[in-house]
């Protein structure tokens, strides 16, 4: 961690904190620039590949974006250390491309599309200490410099090094100094309610930092998973990017002509660079809208991820924040895979274009409250109406992301309470005291579904089908208490009539109630619908015969094929890395159907789809009218091409699953 003295030296915390904040920089762009080159890969043999070599880029492209999935996770982890030494984590990062100084002469950084250069570099930038691997053709230094001074100084500089690991071997032995000079408390002396959990996300790098031994267990993750691992630690970033370009090597000698993605620009701005060198002008104006959107909705989830960080737990604003941020991208994937598939404009009339990943000149966490409330639910509105214009164009990719975005806008108006104070001050410069918790009722569970009596209904919950939509515990917080120990349902602690609405949200059904006033109990909706999540399950909404019981109202089953908890969602499709549209087209079944609910059947087929009997509206994500049925066959192996009908590809691919 020390700039500008000798290696035993003690760092002053802001020489720290200065070191902490390059390598979230660092984690952040080497992020953005693996998604760049993942987003250009193809993803049909319609764009000029053949069956044989789709599936070895469908492979890669899973593994790729793994690897930034765990580049999120070091983020996290250098995010919680920064935290717990008492600093605001470094959210943003500079433009691309880095100018040269910034990182040290060896370490470039620019976006790329994914070519044997590029997957050169990544390799290049992975690599064990010691490695002979050479960078890819094309990154080399813009020229050699060396950064630091020579002699102490009160202010602090960047170092050299060689490789990342290097460099977070040099943190880890400068915390360790700081933790000996001013003991654990003195050192760590940061709010670990501010720190991110498992409890909040599911990323390697979400463990909170409380003492020395797990800020250098932190450290020690990094170094073995990702940069810095020795050559033959298995399944490392180095290896994974080693065995792609195997792979590839073998398939270009097959065939020279292979190109497994788009010429997207290396570089791509969107307005005309006052220094042009290195870059490309995006002038094409679907590409400009696509990737303005693209960025902006980059730039809201650092706002939100920024915010996260400045809301102690147990305020539900944390995960919320970060729920919505790390949605964002799932916004974000889809209008950069189609930015790569647009031309970048008349003066490079030879490379497409791609999202440019534009940073907030400051992404500070906005000051939490009611102003951040309507700041977010303003945004997100924004974005959703832009990609609502966007989607008028037809194009798969930008309907998807005005889903998502749709989605994404109704969770937060519904999350971000107008009225509700600000957090406590208190509570973000010292540990949360938690307030005393109400008498808890008396639970009961019984064949997995857990019962709370309360004075006006009975609350149950059923595990197996929860989804984690989240509706329950960010509208109904007193009722719903989120990761805690012992008693979690207090159904007396809000009006039973907005308890009911909640309930009715549920898109599982894990959330059921029989009313004690005497007022009617959830009856089947007026319309049997059943709704495709965007790369998720199927929301049914009806009166629900599963195998031939009574499921009540509301269920989600599986479509991805992964589920452990057939025929339900058990939220798999997410490591598995599905992907399928929430936007099929419209069939040629649209007429209207005479009658319009009544029992709905689903009986799972033994190792087949979902057979479906019954009036029945297929609708998108959105809501758009698919198809009217009254029998159909539903895909649940996640691999028909005509989704979300059966196509019999289950029996090609051998997919097993209970059924009738």
């Amino acid at each position: 961690m020390v700039s500008y003295t000798p290696m035993h030296s003690t760092p002053s915390r802001e020489q720290a904190l200065h070191a902490l904040y390059e390598a979230a920089e660092l984690e952040h762009c080497l992020m953005c620039t693996y998604l760049y080159a993942t987003f250009s890969l193809k993803t049909s043999i319609e764009e000029g590949v053949t069956a044989q070599q789709l599936e070895a880029i469908t492979r890669w492209k899973r593994s790729m974006l793994q690897v930034a999935i765990e580049e999120m996770g070091h983020l996290m982890s250098v995010w919680n250390i920064t935290a717990a030494l008492g600093g605001s984590p470094r959210v943003g990062r500079v433009n691309f491309p880095l100018d040269p100084g910034y990182l040290p002469a060896g370490v470039v950084v620019k976006l790329a599309p994914f070519n044997m250069a590029t997957l050169q570099h990544f390799i290049y930038l992975e690599r064990p200490a010691g490695s002979s691997e050479p960078d890819g053709e094309g990154f080399e230094p813009e020229r050699r410099f060396v950064r630091g001074a020579t002699g102490p100084r009160l202010t602090p500089m960047g170092i050299d090094y060689d490789t990342v690991g290097e460099f977070y071997q040099t943190m880890a032995n400068g915390l360790r100094r700081l933790v000996e000079a001013h003991g654990e408390a003195g050192a760590l002396c940061g709010n670990p309610a501010l720190q991110l959990s498992s409890a909040d996300v599911s990323l390697p790098g979400a463990k909170k930092v409380i003492c020395l031994k797990t800020a250098l267990a932190a450290f020690e993750s990094i170094i073995t998973q990702g940069e810095g691992a020795q050559e033959n630690t298995e399944n490392s970033h180095y290896q994974r990017f080693a065995a792609i370009r195997t792979e590839y090597q073998a398939l270009l000698a097959a065939d020279p002509s292979f190109k497994p993605a788009f010429p997207a620009a290396t570089n791509p701005v969107l307005r005309r660079p006052p220094r042009p060198e290195g870059r490309v002008w995006l002038e094409d104006p679907d590409a400009i809208a696509t990737v303005d959107l693209a960025n902006a909705a980059y730039g809201l989830m650092q706002r939100l991820l920024a915010y996260s960080y400045a809301v102690p737990a147990p305020d539900p604003d944390k995960t919320l924040a970060l729920d919505l941020g790390i949605g964002l991208m799932r916004a974000v994937a889809p209008l950069a895979e189609r930015a790569a598939r647009l031309p970048a404009g008349p003066s490079n009339p030879d490379c497409h274009a791609g999202v440019t990943f534009i940073t907030l000149r400051d992404a500070s966490p906005l000051p939490p409250g009611p102003s951040a409330h309507r700041f977010f639910r303003e945004r997100f509105q924004q974005l959703m109406e832009g990609a609502e214009r966007l989607s008028t164009s037809g194009d798969s990719r930008t309907v998807a992301a005005a889903s998502v975005f749709s989605n994404l806008a109704r969770q937060a108006e519904q999350g971000f309470d107008l009225s509700r104070p600000a957090p406590s001050l208190v509570a973000a410069v010292a540990p949360a005291v938690a307030a005393p918790a109400p008498v808890a009722p008396v639970s009961t569970v019984q064949e997995g579904i857990e019962q709370v009596e309360g004075e006006k209904l009975t609350l149950r919950f059923e595990t197996k089908r929860c989804i984690h939509a989240r509706f329950c515990v960010t509208c109904a917080p007193k009722v719903f208490l989120a990761n805690v120990q012992g008693a979690w349902l207090y159904p007396d602690a809000m009006d039973v009539e907005r308890l009911v609405d909640i309930a009715h949200a549920c898109p599982s059904g894990a959330i059921q109630y029989t009313r004690h006033d005497g007022r009617p109990d959830e009856s089947a909706p007026p319309v049997n619908l059943v709704s495709t999540r965007e790369a998720g399950p199927y929301a049914f909404r009806g009166d629900l015969r599963l195998s031939g019981q009574s499921a009540g109202f509301r269920a989600t089953l599986c479509r991805c094929g992964a589920s452990k908890n057939k025929p339900f969602c058990d939220s798999s499709h997410h490591d598995a890395g599905f992907s399928a549209s929430g936007e099929p087209p419209t069939s040629t079944s649209t007429d209207a159907l005479d009658v319009r609910d009544g029992p709905l059947h689903i009986d799972p087929q033994l190792n087949g789809p979902l057979r479906v009997r019954g009036n029945l509206e297929i609708v998108s994500g959105t809501g758009r009218m698919v198809a009217r049925v009254t029998s159909a066959y539903l895909c649940r192996c996640g691999q028909s091409q005509n989704k979300p009908f059966c196509d019999g590809s289950h029996a090609r691919v051998g997919f097993t699953a209970d059924g009738a």
